[in-house]
C-alpha cells in the first residue's frame, strides 16, 4: 500500500503509521520520526522549536514535528490535529507537494518519510516529516546582504508556475546552499493548483512582512529589488 504516490510504501505500527520511499522499506522504523532519537540536534532558526537535524541510514536530514502557532496553539494542543483520514494527514500532503515540485525541477528538499500517531478511536493525531538536509544552507534572513534578489524572484516565480501556493513564505523558508543556489522549504498547508495573480501577490507580500520584521527598512529595500526582478 502507498499513501503518497507510486514508489512509496506505508508501514503500520502500534498507534500510527509511517510512509517512506520504497528504497527505505526494509530500513525505516518509527524511531526515524522520534525527536528523542540520540542524534537529534535542535535546529537553531525557525521550526517553532519542533525541528531537529538528524543522521542515519536515510542520510543527513531534518526531522520536523508539526506544531501549531498563534491563537490555536494557545487554545489547545500545539501538536494535535483533527483526524480527517490518512489521505489528509498534513505530513503526507506536504510530501505530495515536495514530490510535485521536484518533478517540476525546483530546488526543494527531498522528502524521506512522514509519520502520524493516533491513539485508537481518537479524533486527533500528531505527525512528523523527514526531509533531506540542504548541507551548508543559510536562510535568507541570515544572509540578506549577500542574497541575490533575482535568484529568489526566479525561484518564487517557478514555484507559482508549477502550481504551488506557499502558505508561509518567509525569510526563514528560503535557503541558499554552498553554491548560492536558492531552495524553498516548509510546504505545510501549501496548495496545489493554478496560482492566481492575487494569490502570488499574497505570497510575496507575506515575504515582505517577514523581511521587514527581520531587517526593517533594509528588508523592505531588498524586497523592492526582488520585486523588480519578477516577471510581469
Amino acid at each position: 500500500m502507498n499513501c503518497i504516490s507510486p514508489g512509496w510504501v506505508t508501514h503500520q505500527f502500534a498507534g500510527g503509521a509511517f510512509c517512506v520511499p520504497a528504497r527505505f522499506a526494509d530500513q525505516a522504523d518509527p524511531g526515524w520520526f522520534d525527536a528523542r532519537r540520540p542524534d537529534a540536534e535542535p535546529v537553531g532558526e525557525g521550526g517553532r522549536q519542533a525541528a531537529w537535524f538528524v543522521d542515519g541510514s536515510h542520510g543527513p536530514a531534518v526531522l520536523r514535528h508539526y506544531r501549531r502557532g498563534g491563537l490555536r496553539a494557545r487554545m489547545g494542543g500545539r501538536q494535535s490535529y483533527l483526524w480527517l483520514g490518512e489521505s489528509r494527514v498534513r505530513a503526507f500532503a506536504e510530501v505530495r507537494v515536495l514530490d510535485h515540485l521536484r518533478r517540476a525541477g525546483l530546488r526543494v528538499p527531498e522528502p524521506l518519510g512522514a509519520a502520524y500517531w493516533r491513539p485508537a478511536a481518537s479524533p486527533f493525531y500528531r505527525n512528523a516529516i523527514l526531509i533531506a538536509r540542504v548541507e551548508g544552507a543559510q536562510t535568507l534572513a541570515g544572509r540578506l546582504d549577500r542574497a541575490d534578489p533575482a535568484a529568489v524572484a526566479q525561484a518564487i516565480a517557478a514555484m507559482h508556475t508549477a502550481g504551488v501556493w506557499h502558505a508561509d513564505l518567509n525569510a526563514y523558508n528560503i535557503l541558499f546552499d554552498v553554491d548560492d543556489q536558492v531552495w524553498l522549504i516548509d510546504f505545510d498547508r501549501a496548495r496545489l493548483g493554478v496560482v492566481s495573480p492575487g494569490q502570488a501577490s499574497k505570497n510575496r507580500l507575506r515575504l515582505r512582512r517577514s523581511l521587514v520584521k527581520v531587517a526593517g527598512a533594509r528588508g523592505a529595500q531588498w524586497w523592492d529589488a526582488m520585486s523588480r526582478c519578477l516577471p510581469p
